[in-house]
């Protein structure tokens, strides 16, 4: 199959922002990238396979701290991204001491033997979760944790179907891009799995329901209903890319659509649970539980790839089928980082410390949407929020280059963050962030804002 020029094929999308083929990038390149950066983002260039919205790169890092990332000519930023590993901020410096401690006793766990750390683990797991949501399986990362959602929901209902949500995002494997909903990962990739019904999200702010929860929810019990034969809904309970937050009634009666059709509802946290939102798991704030549960990211720490999929008591009954059978399944790396990483939220009081700094955000990006005509949305809970830009508050149309721009200055100014959509910037602060380094990041937004 003969590919278009990529460049062409980027800026057409614009799904995203940050696509390594605009004008903005290559001012970055050429006024912000010293002589001896160059030389080795020119060398990654030509030894990494390129993909949209990771290569080329922007910079090169040599030290990562709290809630900073530093490069190699000792420039700091202030990491609202963090590939949202980074609840604890980065080098947590107990949980560094913990694993270089079990570097020197048992690194690798055999396949049919188990471990006390990975025991504590899953235990400590089930008390945190709510009724008979007591069974995990342990993987390396996120999109393998769906795919063994998946697999389990069949084996469960005997039905192959799923509904999930257009523009989510559960995973960059074949069998997650297939049930997720952003297009820009499933380019030349069918046919993909088969029987994936998609209905468009609850969208506040903008949206084919335009904001009317009760159209989705009819929606969504409509193929319920028609197809007849579905075996799981997969959600974000909170979207992570550009911040989208159901409400309560949303999600409860989801919940309750589920249960009179025999649809198990697999909810996907892997970017949002531990403390983003303000508690351990974001569900908690609708007052409903998932069938299946999947986690990760954060889970090992920002140091080690670790994810889980929990799920009911009553599923654990599948013991002749390899539902993940990883080769790392039960990492004792992997799970002291995950324990010890539940630990620290506990010990640090973070979940109480993170609701605090939502209020903070909430009325400091207020603040800006008063100030600037170019923010047309803020939302978010805990330490996530979404600045949607808009060329018009009336017409909604995105702005998407003011958005580019914006995140270009403040990369400039040692703030990184990603844009999702085309124009929200996504802002999500390691947990263990100070206010100080909070208002520091609202200065940076705000002077960045003032240039357009």
């Amino acid at each position: 199959m003969k590919h278009d020029d990529p460049k062409k094929i980027a800026l057409n999308k614009r799904t995203e922002g940050d696509i390594n083929f605009t004008p903005e990038r290559e001012k970055w390149l050429n006024e912000n990238v010293d002589p001896e950066t160059k030389k080795l983002l020119e060398k990654d260039a030509k030894f990494f396979l390129h993909q949209s919205l990771s290569t080329p790169c922007l910079d090169v890092l040599k030290n990562c701290e709290g809630p900073y990332i530093q490069n190699i000519d000792g420039k700091k930023y202030l990491d609202f991204h963090g590939n949202n590993v980074h609840q604890l901020g980065f080098s947590h410096p107990k949980l560094v001491q913990k694993l270089t401690g079990q570097l020197q006793s048992l690194t690798f766990s055999t396949r049919r033997y188990t471990n006390e750390n990975a025991i504590n683990f899953a235990e400590k797991l089930a008390s945190l979760l709510p009724s008979d949501l007591n069974r995990t399986l342990m993987t390396p990362n996120g999109s393998s944790a769906i795919g063994i959602a998946l697999k389990l929901a069949r084996a469960v209902t005997g039905k192959f179907k799923v509904v999930s949500f257009w523009d989510s995002f559960h995973g960059a494997s074949l069998d997650a891009i297939g049930v997720g909903g952003e297009a820009v990962f499933r380019e030349y990739m069918g046919p993909l799995m088969p029987g994936v019904e998609r209905i468009p999200p609850p969208v506040s702010y903008r949206g084919i329901f335009e904001g009317d929860e009760n159209k989705c929810l009819e929606h969504l019990e409509y193929v319920f209903a028609k197809e007849g034969d579905i075996g799981a809904f997969l959600a974000e309970t909170i979207r992570n890319t550009d911040v989208q937050i159901p409400s309560k009634k949303f999600w409860q009666e989801a919940r309750a659509l589920c249960d009179r059709y025999g649809v198990l509802l697999i909810l996907d946290e892997i970017p949002i649970a531990l403390g983003r939102t303000g508690k351990m798991f974001a569900f908690e704030h609708f007052e409903i539980e998932p069938d299946i549960l999947c986690l990760g990211k954060g889970l090992g720490g920002g140091i080690f790839p670790q994810a889980a999929m929990v799920t009911r008591d009553d599923y654990n009954r599948f013991g002749d089928i390899s539902l993940g059978h990883y080769t790392h399944e039960k990492s004792p790396l992997g799970a002291l980082a995950a324990l010890s990483t539940i630990e620290i939220i506990e010990e640090e009081n973070l979940l109480e410390k993170t609701q605090e700094d939502a209020k903070f955000m909430s009325n400091e990006l207020l603040k800006l949407q008063s100030k600037y005509g170019v923010i047309g949305d803020v939302r978010g809970a805990g330490l996530l929020w979404g600045i949607e830009l808009v060329k018009d508050r009336s017409t909604k149309e995105k702005a998407i280059l003011e958005a580019e721009k914006v995140m270009y200055h403040c990369l400039k100014h040692g703030l990184s963050f990603k844009v999702s959509a085309g124009n929200v910037l996504q802002l999500s602060p390691a947990l263990t962030i100070s206010k100080k380094e909070l208002r520091k990041a609202i200065e940076i937004i705000d002077n960045a804002l003032e240039q357009l």
